[in-house]
């Protein structure tokens, strides 16, 4: 199975060094020298790889100059994994792991994960609901437990979260949900 394990940002340098951005927990692993990946529907070999400023500088014996280099720009990097392989860290997930599983909320099944959405400042779980999608960060807080044998994980029960009409509704006099009133701007009750 196919998965995403980066984006070519851009090219580095004149010797087709390129910076990735990393979408995998594991790129010292992923870019190992000598590993091969999809990149552009062309597999590619890792000549050699380094953290460098928050990303990835990756060589490729393929890509010999900036020029192929540049023509990489904003594509996928993609690298061959087994199914049933787990990451590392029990507390990750590959994206087809979770794709496909049930969602409960308040001890209810109220939907189905389609989708797992790279963003910047965390992963997002893109969930059915009802022909609705909802966008829930997937963070431990609000994504508790995820039980991968049991097809399922289970979103915290915060208003709003599922069911956006639940939504605490903030109050112009400062309390949420209309009555609690103004605090005082002093910090004294």
């Amino acid at each position: 199975m196919q998965v995403v394990i980066g984006r070519v940002a851009k090219a580095h340098g004149i010797r087709g060094e390129l910076t990735v951005e990393a979408r995998t927990d594991e790129p010292e692993r992923r870019f190992a020298p000598g590993s091969s990946v999809v990149c552009g529907g062309r597999t590619l070999t890792v000549a050699a790889a380094r953290p460098h400023s928050g990303r990835w500088l990756v060589t490729f014996r393929e890509v010999n100059d900036r020029n192929a280099a540049e023509a990489l720009h904003g594509v996928l990097i993609e690298a061959q994994v087994d199914p049933t392989e787990l990451p590392d860290d029990e507390d990750d997930f590959y994206d087809h792991q979770l794709i496909g599983l049930s969602v409960v909320h308040a001890g209810v099944e109220v939907g189905t994960v389609t989708a797992v959405l790279h963003l910047p400042a965390q992963d997002t779980l893109a969930i059915d609901v009802d022909g609705r999608e909802v966008l829930v960060p997937f963070v431990a807080a609000l994504v508790p437990e995820v039980d991968l044998e049991a097809g399922r994980l289970v979103v915290a029960e915060v208003p709003g979260l599922i069911n956006p009409e639940a939504a605490d509704v903030a109050d112009p006099n400062g309390g949420a949900g209309g009555g609690a009133g103004p605090r005082a701007a002093d910090g004294s009750d």
